[in-house]
C-alpha cells in the first residue's frame, strides 16, 4: 500500500531540487568565466609572413623600409630623372645616394 506524501514535503522537495539545480548552473558559469581567459591567451595569434628589408642611407646616417611605398618612390624618382628601370639594388653608390637626397626631399604624405 502506498502511502501519501504531505504536500508540504513535496514542496520542500521541489525546493531541494531547484536549488541543486541552481548550484549546477553557477557552477557552469563559473567553470565557463574561469576557462575563457586561458583559452584566449592559449589561442596563437597568426603572424603575418613578411620580409622586412632595411637600407641604410650613408649620406643620412639612416636606415629605410624597404617596402612597396618605396619601391613606388623609387619607380617616381627614375622616372623623373629619366633613368632606365632598374632596382635599387643595382644602382651604384652615387645614384643611391641621389634618390635618398631626393627622397628626403619628397616624403610621404600620410
Amino acid at each position: 500500500m502506498a502511502t501519501a506524501i504531505p504536500k508540504a514535503d513535496i514542496l520542500n522537495l521541489e525546493d531541494y531540487n531547484m536549488h541543486r539545480a541552481h548550484h549546477y548552473v553557477a557552477s557552469l558559469f563559473l567553470t565557463a568565466a574561469l576557462a575563457a581567459p586561458v583559452a584566449i591567451m592559449a589561442a596563437p595569434v597568426p603572424q603575418e609572413a613578411r620580409v622586412q628589408v632595411r637600407v641604410y642611407d650613408r649620406n643620412h646616417k639612416d636606415y629605410h623600409n624597404w617596402d612597396d611605398n618605396e619601391n613606388r618612390a623609387w619607380g617616381q624618382y627614375q622616372t623623373e630623372h629619366r633613368k632606365n628601370s632598374h632596382e635599387f639594388s643595382k644602382a651604384n653608390k652615387r645614384e643611391q645616394g641621389q634618390y635618398w637626397n631626393w627622397r628626403h626631399a619628397h616624403p610621404d604624405n600620410h
